[in-house]
């Protein structure tokens, strides 16, 4: 029964996939776009009702014949219910960061409810991921976080989540799907020495470079504590604005290049988790850095945008 279950819905997904489309963020659930089907427990109630109209018609029995009547009455409200908890509400979905190898990807959810009741017993099923459960109040917007495991690097592009309620007596499961794709990328796990060899020079090139360049300014980042006092920028602080520090080019001249090439002996992943390592080991001490990849090559800089795309690179590596 279980396998069968699991052919029906991959059935069903691929059918709805193929009759909607991708869907636009933010995604209206319309009427159209929303299943119901009986629950376990609903085909129970279901087969008790039976039993009992069956019986109140064999014994004559008016109280059982209307208790059954009722109970169906309540049954047919609660499918409206169900179907209502889905009907008009928006959603929203994006990743809220990278992840690296056999870690969590961040996940994060918006669920507008522009109506004026509420929603009760929310689900939102993506992959992996455990299921989110929440309430959505009436005319508000609720943001749920979900962790989506992540055991291989790659580039994880989930084409399709659902949005599922059982709302109000769990009788009936109600769900849309949502054909929206959310793309993750992976990085590899960072293991290896932090020491790399050098690939662009002597060390006396690399020093008679940095020397040559060390008055050239090259912008301004945030003090930190060590930072020598000759180089902080005293016009900025005089402004008003927090402190700042000068920094000149003389680590772009003196910039590193991380070779895929300069790792002989070791298999592609275990590449692939080394550089990783260098770079984020040379990301945290603010060093500059290049990446060398077969068929990619990124130039040497620095920062949080630099450092996302040399992991990607890693990450989308094949």
């Amino acid at each position: 029964m279980k396998r069968i279950g699991q052919a029906f819905t991959r059935r069903l997904r691929s059918w709805a996939a193929r009759r909607h489309g991708p869907d636009p963020l933010p995604h209206w659930v319309r009427r159209r776009r929303i299943y119901i089907l009986p629950t376990r427990f609903g085909l129970a109630v279901a087969a008790l009702l039976a039993a009992m109209l069956i019986a109140g018609l064999n014994y004559s029995s008016n109280l059982a014949l209307g208790f059954a009547f009722l109970m169906a009455s309540l049954a047919i409200v609660a499918m409206h219910h169900c179907h209502r908890n889905l009907l008009e509400v928006i959603l929203d979905a994006q990743p809220s960061g990278d992840a690296f190898e056999g870690q969590q990807a961040a996940m994060e959810f918006r669920i507008a409810n522009p109506s004026n009741f509420d929603r009760y017993d929310l689900e939102i099923h993506c992959r992996d991921a455990p299921p989110l459960i929440f309430h959505a109040a009436r005319r508000a917007t609720t943001v749920q976080h979900g962790q989506l495991p992540c055991a291989k690097r790659g580039v994880w592009v989930i084409e399709q989540w659902e949005l599922r309620t059982r709302h109000p007596f769990g009788w009936f499961r109600a769900w849309t799907y949502v054909q929206a794709p959310l793309t993750v990328f992976v990085a590899p796990a960072p293991r290896g020495d932090l020491e790399s060899p050098a690939s662009d020079g002597s060390g006396a090139e690399r020093r008679r470079h940095a020397r040559a360049g060390e008055e050239e300014f090259a912008g301004l980042r945030a003090y930190r504590p060590g930072d020598a006092l000759k180089h902080m920028a005293w016009k900025v602080i005089a402004r008003g604005q927090d402190a700042a520090v000068r920094q000149y080019s003389d680590q772009s001249a003196s910039a590193e290049w991380l070779d895929f090439a300069a790792l002989p002996g070791l298999d592609a992943e275990a590449r692939l988790r080394q550089l990783c390592r260098w770079i984020l080991d040379r990301d945290s001490r603010g060093l500059s850095y290049g990446l060398r990849l077969p068929g990619v090559s990124i130039n040497p800089a620095t920062g949080a945008v630099h450092r996302r795309t040399c992991l990607r690179a890693l990450a989308a590596f094949k």
